[in-house]
């Protein structure tokens, strides 16, 4: 019997620009371009974010008119076509159900697993719930447990573990340093590249 294909990618990076370096160029904060590319320990970059944002007045409604300027990367809208025509997929994010809506819009509503914001009546963010710890990596143990062979995709640390959990991972255009430090995973720069990638680790045509 044939074993059936989910793909888990991460956001950002992968399929979209990062939020958080749309929102640093905006408001002119060049604190809030970390990101999990530069910090592992998400709660420390997440507790650094928040406190820039009250510091500075930042709210949910700022953010909002970054989202709103976003577009996918180019190559994207193609990429997922091509792709959900053989696999199903799941997007894996680090992000927000508060931030996602008119960035999930652009690609036709796939599933997404993200987290959860605290925002106050005025608007700002006052804390942040995970799904889970390590909800990618759970993810990705909780679809296998199903027998589905799961492919994974993404370009930064907070990826590391669900790559390691996939059945087969892959990073796509992550830094360097990162590479160095994970030199098992394949790398993919484009996604013509990619394709190739999960097409032979997925068994359906590139």
């Amino acid at each position: 019997m044939a074993q059936p294909v989910v793909t888990c990618l991460d956001m950002e990076g992968v399929l979209f620009p990062e939020i958080w370096l749309g929102l640093a160029d905006k408001v002119g904060l060049p604190e809030l371009r970390l990101t999990t590319r530069d910090i592992s320990d998400y709660d420390v970059l997440m507790k650094k974010r928040l406190d820039v944002l009250r510091t500075h007045r930042i709210t949910i409604h700022d953010i909002h008119e970054v989202v709103r300027t976003i577009s996918p990367l180019p190559g994207v809208p193609e990429f997922m076509a091509w792709l959900r025509s053989r696999s199903q997929v799941i997007i894996l994010s680090d992000t927000f159900y508060e931030f996602v809506q008119p960035l999930m819009e652009q690609l036709q509503f796939p599933t997404i697993f993200c987290h959860t914001l605290g925002i106050d009546r005025e608007g700002f963010i006052t804390d942040y719930f995970l799904r889970q710890n390590d909800q990618k990596r759970h993810a990705v143990s909780a679809l296998k447990s199903l027998s589905f062979r799961v492919l994974a995709g993404g370009d930064s640390y907070n990826d590391v573990s669900m790559l390691q959990e996939a059945d087969a991972g892959f990073f796509f255009c992550p830094p360097e340093s990162i590479v160095k430090e994970y030199p098992q995973f394949p790398v993919a720069t484009t996604y013509p590249e990619f394709q190739e990638h999960l097409g032979r680790a997925g068994g359906f045509s590139s």
